[in-house]
């Protein structure tokens, strides 16, 4: 047998009750979830950024990093909703490198899941209570988001994963947004037909059980630019691409048409200082443009408290990416005031 089975992780439903959401988390929650979706449906015309780390790598710099949005969230809140990514597991292209603080609590010790898995959860109620704010992370893993499902606000269905048939319907059952990314060819029916499916209800099996879903009329799309066969980047969020989706979206029998825009990945070509001119170019477009407006929901963007990225060591630079460069806390506080101003 190639396959070693270590030990049993905890059910998601005991992991709550032994660490669970106060009501008035609980409400907290439902007053974000509603102002979210509200952008989402067109009720509300405030400009969604997602922002935070590339990867969510240590509690105490995350926490620290997302009570600085807070301060900054307090002076745009009535132009921009503000969710910090709080990316606790993270894919790897060839499988190898840092998976994640659901992988690794500690990035330069050896990975624990079940730490890893109190961890996050810890780390998720933390940013709640300590900023009022309710975050976004990434569904990875579809079975492991059971152990967040009753936190989260925003989940993102990374490029390499939006073809999966288990990722697709497992949206389909989930009652906040959920952005379906282009995967890395670029190729924008793919994600449409993702975002089709998970509109859709199903009955399929979810962890060992019997599952039906009503469909998820929040599943949208998320550019994050593309990789041709020659592994050249190919950007998709110019004014010409927008316009492009604009079209395709209407084409097609789907609720609330809707994207964000990721600004780094391929768009950026990882470039992490041409978050902030891409930023600016989506703005204007948007701004050009009243079909583009209602469609274009946000941005998201990839920033921390120092700029950069740094290779995982004993003693690593406290708030600096240790998976893709991030625009570092200065850059970021005034592109958010920016992104305020040109709303």
């Amino acid at each position: 047998m190639s396959m070693k089975l270590n030990h049993e992780l905890p059910k998601p439903e005991i992991l709550k009750q032994e660490i669970p959401m106060t009501e008035e988390l609980k409400e907290l929650k439902k007053k974000r979830d509603a102002e979210i979706r509200d952008v989402f449906t067109g009720k509300s015309d405030k400009f969604l950024v997602l922002v935070g780390p590339c990867s969510a790598d240590n509690e105490l710099a995350v926490c620290d990093y997302v009570n600085r949005l807070k301060k900054v969230s307090d002076k745009v809140q009535e132009k921009l909703l503000i969710i910090p990514r709080v990316y606790t597991n993270k894919p790897r292209t060839t499988g190898d490198g840092y998976k994640g603080m659901l992988h690794q609590p500690d990035p330069d010790k050896a990975p624990d899941l079940y730490a890893g898995i109190i961890a996050i959860r810890k780390m998720h109620l933390r940013v709640m209570k300590e900023t009022g704010l309710t975050s976004a992370d990434e569904m990875l893993y579809p079975e492991n988001r059971s152990y967040l499902d009753d936190i989260l606000s925003y989940e993102a269905v990374g490029a390499r994963s939006v073809e999966n048939q288990q990722h697709r319907l497992t949206a389909s059952g989930m009652d906040i947004p959920v952005g379906m990314k282009n995967p890395t060819s670029g190729d924008l029916d793919v994600m449409l037909n993702s975002i089709t499916a998970a509109q859709h209800p199903h009955n399929f099996i979810y962890r060992g059980w019997d599952a039906q879903t009503e469909g998820n009329e929040l599943a949208h799309a998320i550019l994050r630019g593309g990789v041709d066969k020659y592994g050249k980047n190919i950007p998709n969020y110019h004014y010409e691409d927008l316009a492009r989706l604009e079209e395709m979206y209407a084409k097609r029998n789907l609720k609330n048409p809707a994207v964000i825009v990721d600004v780094n990945h391929s768009n950026s070509g990882k470039r992490h200082k041409e978050q902030i001119r891409i930023v600016s170019e989506i703005l204007h477009s948007r701004n050009y443009d009243a079909g583009i407006k209602q469609m274009v929901k946000g941005v998201m963007i990839e920033s921390y408290i120092e700029e950069g990225r740094q290779d995982i060591c004993e003693n690593l630079t406290y708030g600096k990416s240790i998976t893709d460069p991030c625009l570092g806390w200065d850059d970021t506080e005034r592109l958010l005031m920016e992104i305020a101003e040109k709303c």
